[in-house]
Order: structure tokens, then sequence, then C-alpha cells
């Protein structure tokens, strides 16, 4: 019997048991990811923990962090362009008194890399709280890799 096959499956074990306890040590610290590293789903899904956070925390400059400043969305009356044109739309329909009227967290997210620059995401938006029924609505973006990070370039909600 050669010994040499016993020895590269022994190998494969004992790097696959190392590659597991790497993974659980860095689950269990509860570290998370900043919005500039590990792969793209897991840097542009940071940045949407950011907007959240900023939305929750009544700062609409941290949630209107995900947009580059030429960013446009797709509204009911059709596109609009530019970052403050987004503000617009949260202030007006979602804000009062310069804090969100509910909570805001997303379900159901899909990251579909288009290349390694850009990337398509879906999912579903919940505003909930405040004693009123939960608003839900799905949502596409599309993002792209800025210097700053990852960034939306395209909104439609």
């Amino acid at each position: 019997m050669n010994p040499e096959p016993e020895k590269l499956k022994t190998m494969k074990r004992i790097v696959t048991i190392f590659a597991l306890c790497i993974t659980f040590a860095t689950f269990a610290s509860g570290q998370k990811p900043t919005a500039k590293s590990g792969s793209a789903e897991t840097q542009i899904r940071a940045v949407l923990d950011i907007t959240a956070v900023g939305w929750n925390t009544g700062d609409l400059s941290k949630y209107l962090y995900a947009y580059v400043p030429e960013a446009t969305e797709m509204l009911s009356t059709g596109p609009a362009g530019g970052v403050e044109a987004i503000e617009k739309t949260m202030k007006e329909g979602f804000w009062k008194s310069g804090r969100p009227l509910q909570q805001l967290r997303y379900e159901n997210l899909v990251v579909r890399m288009l290349g390694k620059e850009n990337a398509l995401v879906t999912g579903q938006y919940i505003l909930s709280g405040a004693d009123k029924p939960d608003r839900k609505g799905w949502f596409t973006t599309v993002w792209t890799k800025t210097k700053s990070g990852w960034r939306m370039i395209h909104d439609h909600s």
C-alpha cells in the first residue's frame, strides 16, 4: 500500500480543520466587517448596515453615505438625480421633525456581482415601529466600487 495518499488525506483534514477554526474564531470574536474589508458582498452589506444605523439614529447623512453624489433614484413620478433629490424624497416621505417616522431594516438581500467593480443588489426594506403598520417594499440598487468603497449609483425602491 502506498502511504502517500494517506499522508495527503491527513494533510487535507488538518488544513480543513485549521480553516474551520479560523472561521469560527472570526465569527466568535463578534467583530463586524468595516465597509472596506472582506469580499465585495461583505463590503456592500456593511455599507447597508451603516445606512440602517444612520436612519435609525436620526442621522440622515449616514444613511446617504451609501450614495455617490450623482446617484439617481427611480420614483413613481420618474427618475430623480443627485443625492440632494434622494435626501428630499426621504425627508418628505419618511421623516418628521428631523427624525425617521419608523425604524429601518433590510431583509432578503441578494448581491449579484457585475464584474469586479459593479454589483446589483436586491432586497426588501422594512420600516417598523412607532405604533404604525409596517411599511415594506422591494428594491433594486446598482453599486460601483469607488476610491472610498462601494457606493450606490442608482436606487429603484
